[in-house]
């Protein structure tokens, strides 16, 4: 209690910072995963081996894919700010990190679920287009099922990427612990914070991954 004290930090402080996490993560997580695993879905159809094949529709979109993804995602934020903030109305704060974030995992998760899909033999499509099944049958009761163990560990792993991204846009006043450890603990060389902040993102981290493998265990065949 006398470390309390002793810190700039109060209690409501960090209860905020971990409220705000959540909600960065919790909102950036959901759009981007729906985004991310019909952008996933597609380029296992469209590709040149795929199912509906496209081969120019696909490299266009896998060369922007790609070039999201190989942008540091402090980079990223900079770059995507200032076009977020006539649509939030901010461009600091818990609000403003929603785009950014969800332009950030979108693609992180649309790879992330192709290769999961990729690792579908090439039987049981077969198989599946041998009974007449259409292109939605084959990804709905063929592929996805298949896969699912994997695309739960894929989708906790971008899960704590996500996490990482939002500790580091508390750089820029992001909100959440990230800004809780930068501008209340290292600006002002309050060792207390940053180390209650690195405690509780591990704490949370763990947890997700955690909870992530069990969700996988279930879900695997007998």
């Amino acid at each position: 209690m006398n470390q309390w004290l002793t810190t700039s930090l109060t209690k409501e402080q960090f209860g905020m910072a971990v409220i705000n996490t959540f909600k960065m993560v919790s909102i950036s997580f959901i759009f981007g995963s729906i985004l991310g695993i019909i952008l996933g879905i597609f380029l296992i159809l469209i590709r040149k081996n795929g199912i509906w094949p496209k081969p120019r529709m696909y490299k266009i979109l896998n060369f922007i894919i790609n070039i999201i993804r190989s942008m540091p995602f402090i980079i990223l934020l900079i770059c995507v700010l200032p076009i977020a903030r006539p649509i939030v109305n901010t461009s600091i704060g818990t609000k403003a990190m929603f785009i950014p974030l969800i332009i950030f995992v979108a693609p992180y998760i649309a790879r992330l679920i192709e290769n999961c899909l990729l690792s579908v033999p090439t039987g049981i499509i077969e198989a599946a287009q041998s009974m007449g099944a259409t292109n939605f049958q084959i990804i709905r009761y063929f592929i996805l099922p298949e896969t699912m163990p994997s695309l739960v560990l894929a989708l906790t792993t971008a899960l704590i990427g996500l996490i990482d991204a939002t500790a580091m846009s508390g750089t820029v006043g992001g909100g959440g612990l990230g800004d809780l450890a930068v501008n209340y603990g290292y600006s002002r060389y309050d060792y207390f914070i940053m180390i209650v902040s690195v405690i509780a993102l591990v704490v949370i981290i763990q947890s997700i991954q955690l909870m992530g493998n069990w969700l996988s265990a279930k879900t695997k065949k007998n």
